[in-house]
């Protein structure tokens, strides 16, 4: 059966899509932006804030559907500059230090909603 999450934890959808869908025991989050749920604004800063700000987002997401980053099976990056890598990356590790690495896609985008440099999804999973 499916299962809308919706937290506060995390920005809500900006358009005609949900923070994430769980089917069975996955869980797949929409992309999250560098927004602070706190204030419906960007975090201040750059890439390192930025991607610090999604996975947080992901996180919040992730426990309202009881998980969390260390069940995640796959993410999916987007930069609006592929120059931001290994910037992205550095923050990427720390928040995934000591967790079971996930699959990770990285890509270079035209453009991200509302001018982010970044964007994150994930697949997870929900442990029995």
């Amino acid at each position: 059966m499916r299962e809308t999450i919706k937290t506060l934890g995390a920005p809500e959808a900006i358009g005609p899509y949900v923070q994430a869908n769980v089917l069975d025991k996955l869980i797949f989050t929409s992309g999250q932006i560098p927004i602070d749920p706190a204030t419906g604004e960007f975090v201040s800063g750059g890439i390192e804030e930025q991607t610090e700000q999604c996975l947080k987002n992901v996180a919040a997401i992730l426990k309202a559907a009881d998980s969390g980053l260390g069940n995640v099976l796959k993410t999916t990056v987007f930069l609006s500059d592929i120059n931001n890598f290994a910037s992205m990356n550095a923050v990427y590790a720390r928040c995934f230090d000591g967790i079971c690495l996930p699959a990770r896609s990285a890509v270079q985008v035209a453009a991200l909603p509302k001018g982010a440099l970044v964007e994150i999804e994930v697949i997870a999973y929900r442990p029995a």
